[in-house]
Formats: structure tokens, sequence, C-alpha cells
């Protein structure tokens, strides 16, 4: 992408701002999917925001970042009206690569440009002294120096690394030596010795980055060139290449700073901290009379010194406490003195598990806790609690306190849960499994049925169809109940006859290019195809007669034309020709329907002896696993079709869809992940129910749990507890 008008103009000096890193330091508010830069920390904006407003005076800034934060960096530049060049990494490989594919960049547009490389989460609150201080340091670096800010100590400070300035003219000085954090007696001395903070704030060309990058570390360079141009644009965000993941991971300071004779440093003499830890946020915060930094509703009596921090709709009171950071967020709280707040790291790591979901050390573990939640929660509960025993059938959502929600009813729900306990009949499980899904079945053919035989999509609570639209998608759902049920309670052979004539009315549904087109603004789509497949493979396990064809048909269907036959994944949405739609539509991509497909072609290639299936479904596999987010254990919701993240939030279903073709495919490190993504979603008030989104943030939406889930959910825990 060119930078045109007023950039252009600009163009000499490239603020750039990188946006990687967890805080760790900063637990519970700062975490893996909101990491510190994106909170306020010190006044009301986070401190991405004031990096963008110091900054974007020097030249139009250049945000580097992670893919998952993409939403992110998009909602807080316009919160505040701003605009920045966006670069995303498929990977995080530390500050040595991100400069790199920066300076890569950087070099195509304007090869005699200057960068200035700054961190998101610094706080300076004077803002002209920094653009002063950075104006003396682009001289420096257009003299062919690496220079970097030294901000000269205002305290002994073990939580910095510090620069030895050596002797020069003018006021960028050479770099005598670069030395680690050191312990608290030799951090005095150091400040007795007027040695300088790191600040981490770097100006240098970009092409002389790269020539040291070429000489040091030339993986790096490599790989950053490749991710630039082998990256792809969407307007102002550039996603880099699959080469950035080869880049070792390694800082810029181990990569270049300690080996070049062209670093130089700027003592500087601004207000400057990096915000790493909780005493330097109290230090850097407004604070009253006896010394307290409080934000959010807490209230604080006869205490001095402390930080106290409560989340919207926290309660929380500190009383004659001093020196204290007290920090409580909804997924967890933090008492620490001020003086260990560096150690709150090592408790963050060792919370980990528990913070982000990862309940389970072996599947092992994780089939004795989804054994006993499905068998002692969340079956007898959804009939219980889900099961409306006045009017029949089930209903659509319970609310997170288990009360039920009278909406209208979707076929498919109904389908579902005749599904999900036919599943626990021939799970053993020893409740009323066939009472529960007659219930949902006899509703579903009772009340949704047309004069054709077909049915259709919605009911009242009280019966009604409230929409006769035939729907392939829901008729797929209840071939698959009358499978399952068929197969769990043999002896009334009702089910037969009808899933016989649902069959005959598929015609309606009907492709001449092949396959079966859905109601609708998409009807050329794969996923309405891939349960009639799964619907198809379970009558024939149920031993019904004639299904075959239709599995088949299917099958090669999408072999031929839903899976890419290049890049191995599977799009969702077509033209009538089976071509892939034109447009956003056509681009894209769930990882929770490479999994799906993944399972079902791997069936599908072993009962008919189809290597070729099977090779599809390990493609599809690890395509699939491209959208794992592994700081959050989930697969996010959908990529773009060259498999960056298109949406980076997580609805409970792909991970079941994760968890079943991982367990198939014989991978069981995947299906732990999954096992584990998944438990973050069923830990709830009451145990039974579950949430259904994770928000990007690591939050879920406050709504109630659909009853739809619970087909996936059974699903995927009949495979991970079949005998082995």
């Amino acid at each position: 992408m060119k930078l045109t008008g007023r950039d252009a103009l600009r163009a000499l000096v490239h603020p750039v701002i990188l946006c990687g890193g967890s805080g760790t330091r900063l637990w519970p508010a700062s975490h893996g999917a909101r990491p510190k830069q994106f909170i306020p920390l010190v006044g009301p904006r986070s401190t991405f925001q004031e990096t963008v407003a110091r900054t974007q005076a020097l030249g139009a800034p250049l945000v580097v970042a992670g893919e998952r934060h993409h939403a992110a960096l998009a909602s807080q530049l316009a919160e505040m009206g701003a605009e920045a060049v966006l670069m995303l990494e498929p990977a995080a490989r530390d500050s040595a690569a991100a400069m790199a594919a920066a300076a890569a960049w950087i070099e195509s547009e304007d090869p005699e440009g200057v960068a200035v490389i700054v961190s998101a989460d610094h706080h300076i609150p004077d803002a002209d002294a920094f653009r002063a201080a950075a104006a003396l340091a682009v001289e420096g670096a257009r003299r062919g120096g690496i220079v970097t800010l030294g901000v000269r100590p205002t305290a002994p400070s073990t939580a910095f690394g510090y620069i030895s300035a050596g002797e020069g003219p003018g006021a960028v000085k050479p770099v005598a030596a670069f030395v680690e954090k050191p312990d608290a007696a030799t951090a005095q001395a150091y400040l007795a010795e007027g040695r300088l903070w790191n600040s981490g704030i770097f100006v240098t060309q970009a092409r002389v980055l790269l020539d040291e990058l070429d000489q040091f570390a030339p993986e790096i360079a490599r790989a950053a060139r490749a991710a630039v141009a082998e990256g792809a644009w969407t307007g102002r965000t550039l996603r880099l290449g699959a080469p950035f993941r080869t880049a070792p991971k390694i800082s810029i300071d181990y990569a270049v700073m300690e080996k070049t004779a062209r670093a130089m440093v700027l003592p500087v003499d601004f207000d400057w901290a990096d915000l790493g830890a909780w005493d330097a946020v109290w230090a850097a915060s407004p604070r009253d009379g006896a010394g307290n930094s409080v934000t959010g509703g807490a209230l604080v009596q006869g205490s001095s010194d402390c930080l106290v921090r409560a989340a919207p709709g926290v309660s929380l009171a500190v009383v004659g406490a001093t020196r204290l950071a007290v920090v409580a967020e909804p997924g967890g709280v933090l008492i620490c003195a001020l003086d260990q707040s560096q150690a709150v790291k090592g408790v963050a790591e060792a919370l980990a598990p528990a913070a982000g979901g990862r309940k389970f050390v072996d599947l092992d573990e994780a089939r004795a806790w989804y054994a006993a939640w499905l068998s002692t929660a969340a079956w007898p509960l959804w009939w219980t609690l889900g099961g409306d025993h006045t009017r029949g059938g089930f209903h659509e959502t319970l609310a997170l306190d288990a009360g039920a929600v009278d909406d209208p009813r979707r076929a498919r729900v109904q389908a579902r849960q005749a599904y999900a306990y036919a599943v626990a009949g021939l799970m053993g499980w020893p409740g009323p499994w066939r009472a529960a899904a007659w219930s949902a079945m006899d509703y579903l053919t009772g009340r949704y049925r047309r004069a054709d035989g077909l049915i259709g999509r919605l009911a009242s609570p009280d019966g009604a169809l409230l929409d006769d639209t035939p729907v392939l998608y829901d008729h797929a759902f209840a071939l698959l109940a009358m499978a399952t049920l068929h197969q769990a309670d043999p002896g009334d052979g009702r089910l037969v006859a009808q899933a016989e004539a649902l069959r005959a009315g598929l015609a309606t549904f009907r492709h001449p290019a092949g396959g079966f087109r859905e109601a609708g603004t998409h009807p050329f789509q794969a996923n309405a195809n891939m349960h009639l497949l799964e619907a198809a493979l379970a009558w024939e396990a149920a031993g019904g007669q004639g299904w075959a064809g239709i599995a088949d048909e299917i099958a090669d269907l999408a072999l031929a034309k839903f899976i890419d036959g290049a890049g191995g994944f599977l799009r969702e949405v077509f033209d009538a020709a089976w071509r892939p739609a034109a447009g956003e539509d056509g681009r894209l991509v769930e990882p929770g329907h490479q999994f799906e497909w993944a399972w079902l072609l791997e069936r599908w290639g072993r009962l008919r002896g189809r290597a070729d299936a099977q090779a599809a479904a390990r493609r599809l596999f690890a395509a699939g696993a491209k959208g794992v987010d592994l700081s959050r254990d989930v697969a996010v919701n959908a990529l773009w079709d060259d498999l960056s993240v298109r949406d980076a939030s997580a609805r409970l279903w792909p991970q079941t869809e994760h968890l079943k073709a991982a367990l198939i495919l014989g991978e069981p490190a995947a299906a732990l992940t999954a096992a584990n993504g998944l438990a973050r979603y069923l830990e709830t008030p009451v145990r039974g129910l579950w949430r259904d989104r994770l928000r990007p943030d690591g939050g879920f939406e406050d709504e109630p749990a659909p009853a739809s889930s619970f087909y996936h959910i059974v699903c995927a825990l009949q495979a991970l507890l079949a005998p082995a």
C-alpha cells in the first residue's frame, strides 16, 4: 500500500507502535485476551490510545500487533477518531521480528525513512517533551545510528535494564554498555554512577536496522521481508504472510543492540514509566491526600498509599491498609503489597490454567469430569427445567438461573433435543431419556408438519405454526434425530416410515448441479448439505435402506466443490454452479466447519475405503487449527480465505467440533486443548448450563443458554466418552 497525499508529505518519519505482550504483572486486569495496552490504567484512555495521540503528530502511525487484537485496535482507534496502518502478526515472535517487519515495510515505502519505535504500554505524560526528544534522536538516526532513549532514573529501580552512555559530542551519545535488570544494591550503584533506564524506545532508519539484522540475525530479516512481501492488504490493514512464523523469537536487545556498533543513546529527563506492574501504575496515577489511587466504585477508609481498582459492578472496600494493591475483576481478585508487584507475574502464570479454563492435565481427567457433568447435571437439568411438561417439547433457552425463556421454538431445536436424549439412551444414562426424547420428537412431528409432509420452521410455545417455510437444515436435523432415536429405541417402528417420507420430500431441495439447495438468502451453502450427510450416515448406522446414495453424493460434492483444491480448506457460500460466491461471503472460512467436515469425511472415508476423503479430512483439520487461539484454548468463529482471523469471537459449538475431529483423527494434544476450551463455557452458576459467546477480550456475553448447543455438546462427549 503506497502512501499518498498528506501521508506522503510526512513519510520521512514513521512512528511505529509495538502493541504486543500480555502484561501478566498487571493481572487480573490484564491478560492474554485483553492485555494492558488496551486498558485505561492512568486516566480515561488506554495506554495504546495515549501512545497514538502522542506519536501521530510525528507522522502516520504504523501499529504492529497480533491478529487476535485487531478488533480492539480498530475499536480504540475509532473511539478517538484516529487512523493508523495496522500490521497484524500471525504469531507472536518478540520485538526483533516485529521491528524487522515494520522496517521492511517502511523501507519499501520510503528507502530513507526513519522509524520512531515505541511501545503501546508506556506512560509519558509530557507529550511535547517526548516529541522534542524524538526530533533530536531522528537527527542521530539520519547519521546512521540506532538511537535509544535513555531515561535518567528517579529511583534505584530493579524493574528496568540500564544503559551506560559513552563520551561524544552532541546530545546523542554512543552506548558504552547495556546491562540487565539489577538487584537492589546494584540498582543503587547504577543510580550513583549516572546510568540510564533503558526505555525500549528506538529511533533508526529502516534500512539501517535491516542492515544490522542482516548481519546479526539474518533469519529474522529474511522472515520479515518475506512476510511483508507475502502479506495481504485489507484497506489499511496488512496481515503478514506465513514466513513471519519462522522468525526466531528474540528481543531486539539480544538480536541487535548488544552487538551492533551503531547503538546510540539520547539521555532524556521527561517522566516515563512502562506501567509494567501495579506499583508503577500507582506511582503514575493521581492520588488523594492519603496517597491512595482509587478507581471504580471502591471505598477506602483509614488507608494510605494504596492502589484500589474495582471493575464495573464489583463492590469493594479497603479498610486500614497501607501500601497495598487491591484489584478486583470478574476473572479474579489480587491483593498484594505494592513493594511485591513484580511477583504478580508468577502468580498470574500459576493461576493461568484456572483463569483460562485449562482444567485438565490429560484426557482421562477430562473424561471423568465430562461424564459427571453430563450425567449428573446437564441431562437431568435440561429435561427437568428445559422440557415443557405442560405443552410438550423443549424451551428454546434457559436463563443462567435456569429459568425457562418462553420464546418461539424452532423445529431444529426440538430435533436436536430429541437427538441429545436418544444419545443418552445409547450411552446408558439411567435417567428418563426415553420420555425426554419422545417429548421432543412428538412435538416436532405433531406441531411442525405441513400438509405436504415437510416440516415448518417456527412454532409458538403453544404449538401454533408461526412460519411454515421448509428449511433443509431443519429437515437434516429431523432425520438425524429420527435415526438416533430409532437406534436407541428400536421397538417403536414409526420413525422409519416418517424418515422415508421426509427423504422423499427432499426432492423439493434438489439442485440440478448436484447436492441440495437451502431456503433463504444463501441457497448454495456447504453447511446444510453437511448436516444432511450426517443424517444419512446416521440412518446407515441405524440399518436404514437407501441412504448411502445421498451420503456419497454430498461427500463427493464436498471433495470436488466445497473444499478449495489448492488450500485444502472448506468454503461456506457458493453460486449456483458451486463456485465460491462473490465478495466477502465467498471468502468466509469457519474453523468449526473445517473440524466438522473433517470428522464426517474421515467417517465416510473409512466406510467407503476412500483414502482421498481421509486425506482431505487431515487438510481440513490443519486449516481449522489455524483458527485456534491457544491463549484462550478456543477455536475462533471465522477466518478469511488466507486463513487469517476474520472474527476473533468464539462460540461454543466450534469447540465441540474441534474435540471430536481431534479424537477421530488421533490428535490427543489437540483434543486436550479442545476439552479445556469447551470447559470454559460450562462453568456457570447453575451446573449443567453453558455460555455461548466468548468475546475477543476473554469475557462472555451475558445471555441465556441456548438449547441448540446441547446437540453439539452431546455429539462431542459421545466421542470423548466412547469405550477405547
